[in-house]
């Protein structure tokens, strides 16, 4: 028996893969954000040579505009692509356009 159901046989119990690939999708998406806005914003905020065990007030504050920001951005991007995915599902049936345009 494979985990999470990913064998070659029936999958027991009426577990949906469908659904469990897509929390796997859902969850390596989330994680790679994360750790790309760990890492942005210690390159931008923190310096290299650590001077004292926590963070000073301006890298405090720097962190926190830092992840504000990237959260607002995320959040811009999803629903416009929200709204792509939407206007290209319903325009699906009249044919697809093919490609990506700007956001």
């Amino acid at each position: 028996m494979s985990f999470l159901g990913r064998g070659n046989g029936p999958a027991p119990g009426g577990i949906n893969t469908e659904k469990i690939e897509m929390a796997v999708t859902e969850l390596d998406t989330v994680t790679d954000f994360f750790n790309r806005m760990v890492q942005s914003c210690h390159a931008k905020c923190i310096s290299t040579r650590y001077a004292e065990a926590d963070l000073n007030k301006g890298e405090s504050v720097c962190i926190d505009r830092c992840v504000a920001k990237f959260n607002e951005v995320q959040k811009k991007v999803g629903e416009k692509l929200q709204s792509r995915g939407a206007a290209n599902a319903a325009a699906g049936a009249g044919g697809a356009t093919g490609g990506f345009t700007s956001l």
